[in-house]
Parts: structure tokens; C-alpha cells; sequence
């Protein structure tokens, strides 16, 4: 979302500041030196305060946009045996979904893993108001160490949409280069996460990719016990 106001405010500041401006002209040039001169001073006071205030509101939008971020997953988790757990997954709303939904899914091993092909713009189309794009692909389960992830049970499940008739807009911009010098990158993303029982995670798309957050004091022990 643009942050109009901090826009706004030096464009009504700098028509204040060019008003005084050129009213102190017209008093220098009518014979009224002193008050002119007071009047196209406040006016160029005026003016510089308006740039300054221009450019504090740039920064702030060009930080706001480059760190915006939403919400694309909550994954909860439920221990039902050694290195195996059930996942509920909630999506938000979208076009194909209005109401969000919520899957379960049988998932084997130590971490869980939710990828997403993202399309990234370049920092100035994010700045002019374009957000980076996501298409859920997969979740998975994950083992710890090598010998695991090589013998261990696999769990992995499409969480692509299902419409037959739906267009890969990722595959045809990668292909005919639809997205001109605005995109940046068409990229796959992951974000993964310690499992335990209880655990809640949320995953979440910024500017860059995936990331995923502990949100109760389950998945912070997990997180945190986990990554060592």
C-alpha cells in the first residue's frame, strides 16, 4: 500500500512555498523591497522544507515497499509417532479459494518444507507499487541427516492449484520474456522448519521469497533446538 500522505504533504507545502515566492517577487519588483524580500525568503525557507520533507517521504516508502510482506501458509503440527506427523495447513483467501481452505497432510520426518515459484520485480517496480508473486508447489517432510533423507519413508504432496485450464503465467514469461525489465527473477523459493508436536509456524512472501515464523512457544523451543 503507497503511503500517499508522505506525498501528499510536501506537494501542499511546496505550492505554500512557491505562492510566498512569488508574492514576495511581485512586492520586490512594486516597490516594497523589505517585505518582498521577507516574503521570498519564507518562500525559499518554505521550498527547502517541502525537499526535505520530499525526501524523508521517499525513504520511508522505498523501505516500506522493499520490506512489505503477507501471509501465505499456517502449518500446525500433530505428533502421532517417531519422526511422523500429521500437518494442518491453512491458506489464505484467493481467487480460487475465497475462503481460504485447510488440508491435512501426512508428513514423515524432522522438518517440514513448503516451496513456491516466486516471481521477484526489481527493487524500482516494488517501489512503484508491484509485489513479488508466489504459486505454492510442494510441501515435504525432511530428515535431519543424510542417511535418513536417503532410506527413510518420503512424504511429498502437490499444493499446486488443481484447474485443468488454468495458464502457467511463470512458464510463458520465463519462455517469451512477457515481463519486460521490470521482473527480476522467476525463481523457486523454500522456507522449512523444525516439526514438533504442537508447533504452529506461519510462512509468510516478501519482497525476496519465502520466509517461515514460530508463533507459539512450541515452534520457538523447536526452532530454536532445532538449528543448532
Amino acid at each position: 500500500m503507497l503511503v500517499w500522505w508522505w506525498w501528499i504533504l510536501p506537494a501542499v507545502i511546496g505550492v505554500a512555498g512557491v505562492v510566498t515566492l512569488l508574492a514576495g517577487l511581485g512586492a520586490l519588483f512594486g516597490g516594497r523591497p523589505v517585505s518582498g524580500l521577507l516574503r521570498v525568503i519564507g518562500g525559499a525557507g518554505v521550498g527547502v522544507l517541502a525537499g526535505f520533507v520530499a525526501l524523508a517521504g521517499m525513504n520511508v516508502q522505498t523501505y516500506s515497499r522493499l520490506t512489505y510482506e503477507r501471509p501465505v501458509a499456517t502449518i500446525e503440527l500433530e505428533q502421532i509417532g517417531p519422526q511422523h506427523f500429521t500437518a494442518h495447513v491453512e491458506l489464505p483467501a484467493s481467487p480460487t479459494h475465497p475462503d481460504g481452505s485447510r488440508q491435512t497432510y501426512d508428513i514423515r520426518g524432522d522438518e517440514w518444507r513448503v516451496e513456491a515459484r516466486v516471481l521477484k520485480w526489481r527493487p524500482w517496480a516494488n517501489v512503484l507499487g508491484l509485489d513479488s508473486q508466489y504459486q505454492l508447489d510442494r510441501l515435504s517432510g525432511r530428515y535431519v541427516t543424510t542417511e535418513d533423507e536417503l532410506n527413510a519413508e518420503r512424504s511429498a504432496y502437490d499444493l499446486r492449484p488443481s484447474s485443468e485450464n488454468q495458464v502457467d503465467l511463470w512458464a510463458l514469461g520465463r519462455r517469451y520474456d512477457l515481463l519486460g525489465q521490470a521482473a527480476d527473477s522467476l525463481y523457486g523459493s523454500g522456507a522449512a522448519m523444525p516439526m514438533s508436536d504442537g508447533a504452529r509456524y506461519e510462512v509468510w512472501i516478501t519482497q525476496s521469497g519465502l520466509i517461515a515464523r514460530a508463533v507459539n512457544p512450541q515452534a520457538e523451543t523447536a526452532s530454536e533446538g532445532g538449528w543448532r
